[in-house]
């Protein structure tokens, strides 16, 4: 179990499963570019991130629901939480917001599933589905929260804890992700390539 002051952001899932540089260089070096993407998506979430409530089809929806788990050792803010109680039967579900469309990666399903793991821990309940919603298609994408998803989960979190404790950095690997990365030219990924090392080392010197 972690304590409070060891407690990483649930955001950096995401982050991690996309390139561990990049959460390196926002989660312990504190870097940070905004992209037209980042942009667009702040000003996607303006009304997600609105605290209050409302009802829709039978549930109530909780904006900016605080969330936890001292076991996975992370903390963040659900964009939705959807609580349903009555003669249909009872049934919460975390529902993310993203600007774009739906993905065949696991990024953005792996957030919605450690929200999931996080209402499971505080609320002492099995949650088996959650939902993206995505602002290009206006469409929701049911996400199934399996044993194999959790899994994954906390194998990123496990890593997250690792690099942070190390106060660790990896070194940059040059792929198609890094055209879509704000990051990248704080990144650096051609100038601290595997090459670029191997002629730095040649002459002498240390990246």
């Amino acid at each position: 179990m972690f304590g409070d002051d060891d407690l990483l952001a649930l955001s950096g899932l995401q982050h991690i499963a996309y390139c561990e540089r990049q959460w390196a260089l926002i989660h312990l070096e504190q870097e940070w570019s905004d992209s037209f993407d980042t942009v667009r998506g702040n000003l996607f979430h303006t009304r997600a991130d609105t605290k209050g409530y409302s009802t829709l089809r039978g549930f109530r929806c909780e904006r900016r629901v605080r969330l936890v788990s001292h076991s996975l050792g992370i903390y963040g803010i659900a964009d939705i939480v959807e609580y349903r109680l009555g003669a249909e039967g009872s049934s919460v579900r975390p529902v993310e917001y993203k600007v774009g469309k739906p993905k065949i990666e696991d990024w953005d399903r792996i957030q919605v599933a450690a929200q999931a793991m996080c209402i499971e821990e505080m609320l002492g309940l099995s949650i088996d589905e959650g939902y993206l919603f995505y602002g290009e298609t206006r469409r929701r994408e049911k996400v199934i929260i399996d044993l194999a998803l959790k899994q994954r989960v906390k194998q990123l979190c496990r890593r997250m804890h690792s690099l942070f404790e190390q106060q660790k950095t990896p070194l940059p690997l040059r792929s198609h992700k890094c055209r879509r990365c704000s990051l990248v030219d704080k990144c650096l990924p051609d100038i601290c390539s595997v090459d670029a090392r191997d002629y730095l080392k040649r002459m002498g010197l240390e990246l």
